[in-house]
């Protein structure tokens, strides 16, 4: 044990050179693994920034997500746990916080190092806005709440210094927040603009339509969002030039989660219609605040992560018949699915003289793992509870040395799971599918009628998840049915 420490710290002191690197999150919303171009030959959407990103830095194949929402995800990302530990399911309109009082986070943990920290984007992890509640008005009124009041609960209840955003892209209350201050009270009755528009994919899931009714402040845009985070995302960083103190920004988009609203010098740059043009216009974004890091003399000694909160949304289906564009890739599944589609996710580290540039790992990786990650590399340790699922990437990251992860458990819905162990994958269900499938994907795509009680795949030889093992292996099943129920019931995975 004590060879392993030294060793631990070592490759801590070495990795980091004379000054902790600052460090960048960036994450997107519904960004399939398709909808990467480098990743994604065929694709029909053009990722030019990402694409660098990636050619500077480590692209992993076999990323994962915790979950096939949004909401999971972001709490076992930030905390190093896996969700169904704590619950399932997204944070429903005005609901309360995800994370249990005293929860370490990766900001907790760098501010305790001495960063400074911030979150600029979507948060949906959940506010206390009972404290701020009008008893005995509707909830959906815009004067529901006292919006002079602060909203505890939210991002600077988790380590964050700093927060601006708008919590939700499609979630009432539309307006901005800054820190834990309503910035304009919202005073009217949501109404999308720009108008919705119908005949682009599954009209009722993009611009607008799939905006919940609540209160707006005046004159909201639902255009004008990613713009302006990635406008404060761009000053935040530019004010952190000058100063001693290392800095985390967490920049949580909202795209190109619906509502689809590309702004006008994006519309028509892509051949995959309104979502590809959005995306399209995220990486523009992505590469402004890439080069913020660069302006403000800060690229060679930060660490930049991208990833995705979960697989593409379920008009991805009708992407592929109008557009010829596959935004889950060679996956099946999308968004809210066991099956790969929802949960294997586009995943980027880049750290100028620390991790090789242009390296592609097949290594198995999880969101999970980047807070024990993050803590070796600033040489935090970790207590007890904490971080309990997470492993510590960073050999494999600086070294190329093995991965440390062989298992991942996959989870969206409370009664539903998966094993992932080596090649294998073992859902334990009747089937890895919640979204609807259409019926000429599956015939076109050769997936057969199935009613055997479980899924089994074997991933290194049937990616695409076409021919189920689950009846010809019944060994193979019982060892993954029990080193899952294992997982479960133990407080930790580490």
């Amino acid at each position: 044990m004590k060879t392993l420490f030294i060793s631990f710290i070592t490759l801590t002191a070495t990795a980091l050179g004379a000054s902790p690197p600052n460090i960048v999150i960036i994450y997107a919303d519904d960004q399939g693994s398709g909808d990467f171009g480098l990743q994604n030959p065929g694709g029909k959407i053009a990722t030019p920034n990402l694409d660098k990103l990636a050619a500077q830095g480590l692209r992993f194949t076999d990323g994962h997500s915790s979950s096939g929402v949004c909401s999971p995800s972001r709490y076992a990302m930030l905390s190093g746990r896996y969700h169904w530990r704590q619950g399932h399911g997204i944070v429903d309109v005005y609901g309360p916080p995800w994370f249990d009082q005293g929860r370490l986070t990766i900001p907790a943990m760098l501010r305790e190092k001495g960063y400074r920290t911030a979150c600029i984007g979507k948060w949906h992890l959940g506010w206390d806005w009972q404290a701020i509640r009008n008893p005995g008005v509707p909830i959906l009124s815009p004067n529901a709440f006292d919006w002079s009041k602060p909203v505890p609960g939210g991002p600077l209840d988790r380590g964050f210094d700093y927060y601006f955003g708008d919590d939700v892209p499609n979630f009432p209350p539309y307006t901005w927040i800054e820190n834990d201050r309503i910035l304009v009270a919202p005073s009217v009755p949501f109404k999308a603009t720009p108008a919705p528009t119908a005949g682009d994919e599954a009209g009722e899931r993009m611009s607008g339509h799939d905006c919940r009714n609540g209160a707006m402040a005046a004159g909201w845009r639902l255009d004008a969002v990613m713009p302006r985070l990635t406008e404060r995302a761009v000053e935040w960083i530019a004010a952190q030039k000058g100063s001693n103190q290392p800095f985390f920004l967490y920049w949580p988009w909202t795209a190109p989660h619906t509502p689809v609203v590309p702004i006008e010098k994006f519309k028509g740059t892509t051949k995959a219609g309104a979502y590809g043009d959005y995306l399209h216009q995220c990486d523009a974004h992505l590469g402004e605040v890439l080069a913020a890091l660069d302006e403000n003399g800060f690229a060679e000694n930060t660490l930049v992560i991208f990833t995705s909160d979960n697989g593409a949304e379920s008009i991805a289906y009708e992407r592929i018949q109008k557009y010829g564009h596959r935004s889950s890739g060679p996956l099946r599944g999308v968004k809210r699915d066991l099956w790969e589609g929802g949960h294997r996710v586009p995943f980027l580290v880049r750290w100028p003289g620390k991790i090789t540039p242009g390296k592609v790992s097949g290594e198995l990786v999880s969101q999970v793992d980047l807070m024990a990650t993050l803590a070796a590399v600033v040489d935090y340790r970790l207590p007890a509870g904490a971080a309990e699922d997470s492993y510590n990437l960073l050999p494999l990251w600086t070294l190329n040395a093995p991965g440390p992860r062989k298992t991942i458990i996959h989870n969206t819905n409370k009664n539903a799971y998966a094993v992932r162990h080596l090649q294998w994958l073992l859902v334990d269900t009747k089937s890895g599918g919640v979204s609807k499938v259409p019926a000429w994907f599956d015939k076109e795509n050769g997936y057969l009628p199935d009613d055997q009680p479980g899924e089994l795949y074997d991933l290194s030889a049937d990616l695409a998840q076409k021919n189920n093992l689950f009846a010809a292996q019944p060994d193979r099943v019982a060892e993954l049915k029990s080193l899952l129920a294992g997982i479960r019931a133990k407080g930790q995975a580490r």
